[in-house]
């Protein structure tokens, strides 16, 4: 029997209802409404130990979040852009994907990412997509066409909630042609 789409949404602000924050519930609320399940791991999630490739154990938080990985079939991570890189909550929790090195999907291969900024002022926001989407890529994942560039300074709700809208569609679209390819 098939299973469920599983859509892992990272964020990596600890200001609870951040722009960021927001953005990725909106996110996870838009694949929900396409079928799939979500996952949400968010700053209480993400206050791991600085990641320790040598260390013998793994905080139970960081386990969550990797079972939680290797499971899924499209992953959704939204940020704030400081100082035009991402947060270093996010980066940690991030760094913490090199255990799946030796799954049998190692790291985020084939899953999509969607990636999402939100900083004030377009330079911070764009220079950090360009970031979330190089660290998606080095971490084999396959960043969706679209990412959400959020402008704290020039906000406007309706399209980033179209644009929200699409990359849910991006990633749920995605993660069945995958699984409809690797089945084949």
């Amino acid at each position: 029997m098939e299973h469920e789409l599983t859509v892992v949404g990272i964020g990596g602000t600890p200001r609870p209802h951040s722009s960021s924050e927001r953005a990725l519930d909106e996110a996870l609320a838009c694949v929900e409404a396409r079928g799939a399940r979500t996952l949400r791991f968010t700053a209480a999630d993400l206050d791991l130990p600085m990641y320790d490739p040598s260390a013998e154990r793994q905080d139970p938080r960081a386990t969550a979040l990797l079972d939680a990985l290797a499971r899924a079939d499209g992953v959704v991570i939204s940020t704030p852009g400081y100082h035009g890189g991402i947060s270093g909550l996010l980066k940690n929790a991030l760094d913490y994907v090199e255990e799946l090195r030796q799954a049998d999907r190692p790291y985020l291969d084939g899953r999509a990412v969607g990636c999402i900024v939100s900083a004030h002022g377009w330079q911070a926001t764009v220079t950090t997509l360009g970031a979330v989407r190089s660290i998606a890529h080095a971490l084999r994942g396959w960043p969706t066409p679209l990412g959400v560039a959020i402008n704290g300074a020039a906000p406007d709700p309706a399209a980033t909630s179209a644009q929200l809208e699409l990359l849910a569609d991006q990633v749920v679209g995605f993660a069945r042609a995958h699984r409809a390819a690797v089945i084949a």
